[in-house]
């Protein structure tokens, strides 16, 4: 029996948390835990909660939530591990970590996980228990080392791990076989790596993951959510070998970390396919053939191709033989090709869903004059709401209804079979006050959608006469709607979203409160008992209740509707995924900022251009070349056909040229006249000065450039395409470093999407929130929609500063 049998007289165990009091706990907002053994106590802040949680003696407190309004905290004994979680507004959940953990750090002293077997697959007797087993560490004798049901631990400091009774009658105990965490070491490539180690392999400092200095990227914290790029530790968010870093050496833009690898075994990798699920990283058939039919390259050859995906750097991904694999993160299966003129290419393998893929509309299956579909909203609580959104209201991606990840829930199309709860779109499956989605954020559980209600007089946007905004001085009453998230309201809706009156700001009854009344809050407008929105709450207006029952609610105030606001089309994009090569014809005025750069003598078209405000168009520098006289040019708005037709159109005379002082690529022009606004001529908005596009966000490209052959020539089209970083980008195989910090990369890796000839100085818009926003501008490639060669675009933001400066001074 051995060790196991001495009792220690001393045991430590360091609460989860101590130091840094919320280090230890995995925080989501929105979400609400259903819990047995629960206990509310009074906290002013999550401080005192989290204080008042590792206090607990009567239960071992696992989780607690936070709500802010009602200044209240409850802490609980169960986790989302065993109890299911709930949508509430205004809640935050905080876990603690090691209770969710199923690794152990060092000699899992602290492992708290649920594994329940062996290493040989034995079952755990129950800690409880007395057979068949009668044991020495219980729950009783040891009620700090969580021995909870049958699940393995090491309340001992068995220096070889966690352990466990065995229900063998004939073996009394065994050890577990729990992965170290990734926290000082690394399994796999270190995509999981969650450690502190700040220092490159050269002995650099890392650069902060939320700093654009000295190095801007497109690895934002905010819009990677589930990469872990805290401080300036370091990371691996894009499938390279090992976790890496950008430094604080403005001479060196990023390198690997030299983090060890973990002794243990990884954590099992979950179910494998012979068939494509997803992005098919775990593929795992037999395909070796390129898409193109070319013979795949075994991944421990460096001939023909020279590589670093080898099964060394990628051990947990079956780099055997030549097989099709997705080592990195790509959008699918690839190899290297034995072919010395083609690096790699993706491979066609068979999806597992064969309902999945259905048979893609041509090109030329799309009419040109379909019926274009309007500017987003939703009528009532949205609840009949169909459309396409799928952005909340503070710019995050919704969850697809059908996924479990990050977020489990009970809302989907087999639970709410009449709830149109298609793809990720906003929907109202339970007649909340408006349409919202889950996020694919795993610290917000859901949000309200970034939507508006519809004209409450019945006409949408196609219906009533749209005219250029003009502020009218001689209105009479302000208009009750809010801007934003209505922090600035000062209207007179008094009344919640349900119908239930507000209380007083002033008043204690029903509800006495503290925190936000007219003395502690005067700037805030707390008026009578208009609704109101003191703490910036990104729902909205709200009140104390009139209900007894209910302590507060939100208020249905509307947004304030503005025509013709930059970067927001009257006719909403078609947005099709990308296959202007490739691509689709764009709906009819769907991209209303784009323009037509011609030579005023013969009105050919030769490039594109963005209106961004009624006298300024920007475009590229190399597009300005054919003449430096300005009335050599015209510009052509509001056109959808190269070949001019429709009284929609606006030709006009161009009067200043301004080219980049330093020569970037990007140039103004000054229109002779300024632009007539209308529901085909809108501008698209600037981004803010040096904002970088995170990594594989989703962006758009339009024009009347060279088709190849393919459907829509003389027609505007559209492609989607994904931002790909500089990092990335300047990669050998692609543009091999050609790319500056001044340009930007966008493609399909794959090729057949790309912008060309006569594209030049057109738009590449971003959707962020709630409108389409200006950050590159067509500029060089290395031929037209070709494999591994992305098209580059001058990055807008380091211009902005020049713009405004010339848009001010003449």
């Amino acid at each position: 029996m051995g060790h196991k049998e001495v009792v220690l007289l001393f045991l430590l165990f360091l609460k989860s948390g101590q130091g840094d009091s919320l280090d230890g706990y995995v925080s989501t907002q929105g979400a609400s835990l259903f819990s047995l053994t629960r206990k509310q106590v009074e906290a002013g802040s999550i401080g005192e909660c989290t204080a008042k949680c590792e206090e607990e003696t009567e239960f071992v407190c696992r989780s607690f939530q936070y709500h802010s309004k009602e200044q209240q905290c409850v802490i609980m004994a169960e986790n989302s591990k065993a109890s299911p979680i709930i949508r509430m507004r205004d809640v935050i959940l905080f876990e603690k970590k090691v209770y969710l953990s199923e690794c152990k750090t060092g000699i899992g002293k602290s492992y708290r996980g649920t594994m329940s077997k062996t290493k040989n697959g034995v079952t755990c007797q129950k800690w409880a228990s007395t057979s068949p087993h009668v044991p020495n560490y219980s729950p009783r004798t040891h009620p700090r080392e969580g021995l909870e049901e049958n699940y393995c631990r090491n309340p001992d400091s068995d220096e070889q791990g966690p352990w466990c009774y065995t229900t063998d009658p004939d073996k009394r105990y065994d050890y577990c076989d729990i992965p170290e965490c990734e926290e000082e070491c690394m399994h796999c490539s270190g995509e999981n790596y969650e450690g502190k180690i700040s220092k490159t392999m050269s002995g650099l400092d890392c650069q902060a993951w939320d700093s654009q200095s000295p190095h801007a990227h497109g690895y934002i914290p905010a819009k990677f959510p589930s990469k872990n790029l805290k401080m300036n530790y370091c990371r691996n968010p894009d499938g390279e070998p090992r976790p890496w870093c950008f430094t604080t050496d403005p001479n060196k833009r990023w390198e690997y970390c030299d983090i060890p690898r973990c002794t243990t075994p990884p954590p099992p990798p979950g179910p494998t396919y012979q068939c494509l699920k997803g992005r098919g990283e775990n593929y795992r058939g037999t395909v070796a053939v390129t898409v193109s039919g070319k013979t795949c390259q075994r991944w421990s050859e460096q001939t023909p191709q020279k590589h670093n995906r080898t099964p060394e750097n990628f051990p947990c991904k079956n780099l055997e033989e030549n097989y099709c694999r997705n080592p990195d993160g790509e959008s699918a299966p690839w190899c290297y090709t034995t072919d010395s003129e083609v690096r790699w290419e993706y491979c066609d393998i068979p999806s597992c869903d064969s309902s999945a893929s259905l048979p893609e509309l041509s090109d030329s299956s799309v009419l040109p004059e379909q019926t274009p579909v309007v500017q987003e909203c939703y009528q009532g609580n949205g609840q009949s709401y169909r459309g396409t959104s799928s952005t909340t209201i503070t710019g995050k991606k919704c969850q697809s209804w059908a996924s479990m990840t990050p977020h489990r829930h009970q809302k989907t199309p087999e639970n709410f079979p009449d709830a149109g709860l298609e793809m990720n779109y906003c929907r109202n499956p339970d007649a909340d006050k408006g349409p919202w989605c889950y996020t694919t954020d795993p610290r917000v559980r859901w949000e309200y959608c970034n939507l508006r209600r519809c004209s409450e007089t019945g006409a949408g946007p196609a219906e009533s006469p749209m005219v250029p905004q003009i502020p009218n001085v001689q209105a009479t009453a302000e208009p009750d709607c809010m801007h934003r998230n209505g922090k600035d309201y000062r209207g007179k809706i008094a009344v919640t979203a349900a119908g239930i009156p507000c209380q007083e700001w002033a008043a204690q009854e029903p509800h006495r409160h503290s925190i936000f009344t007219p003395q502690t809050n005067p700037r805030a407008g707390l008026e009578k008992n208009y609704c109101r929105n003191p703490d910036g709450d990104v729902n909205g207006p709200w009140c104390y209740t009139m209900n007894p029952r209910k302590l507060y609610d939100y208020c249905d105030v509307p947004l304030c509707a503005s025509a013709f606001e930059c970067g927001k089309p009257q006719v909403e994009p078609k947005k099709c995924p990308g296959r202007v090569v490739g691509g689709c014809v764009a709906h009819r005025h769907s991209w209303p900022w784009q323009i037509s750069l011609r030579t005023r003598l013969t009105g050919q078209h030769f490039c594109g251009g963005t209106l961004i405000s009624p006298e300024w168009v920007l475009t590229a520098a190399h597009c300005l070349e054919k003449s430096s006289r300005p009335s050599f040019y015209k510009v052509v708005l509001g056109a959808h056909e190269e070949d001019i037709r429709g009284s929609d159109v606006q030709q006009l005379q161009v009067n200043k040229l301004f080219l980049e002082p330093k020569r970037a690529d990007i140039a103004l022009l000054k229109l002779a006249s300024p632009a007539i606004i209308t529901d085909k001529v809108i501008p698209a908005c600037l981004p803010s000065a040096n904002y970088v596009v995170a990594d594989r966000t989703l962006c758009y490209i339009t024009g009347w450039g060279e088709t190849q052959g393919t459907f829509g020539a003389g027609l505007l089209k559209e492609a989607q395409l994904p931002v790909i970083e500089n990092k990335v980008c300047n990669r050998y195989e692609y543009l091999n470093g050609r790319v500056k910090p001044t340009e930007l990369c966008a493609g399909n890796l794959s090729g057949g999407t790309d912008s060309c000839q006569g594209d030049s100085g057109g738009p590449l818009v971003c959707f962020e929130k709630d409108k389409y926003i200006l950050q590159g501008v067509t500029s060089w490639g290395l031929g037209c929609a070709r494999p591994n060669k992305p098209g580059v675009y001058v990055r807008v933001s380091r211009f902005v500063n020049w713009i405004e400066e010339v848009m001010k001074n003449n």
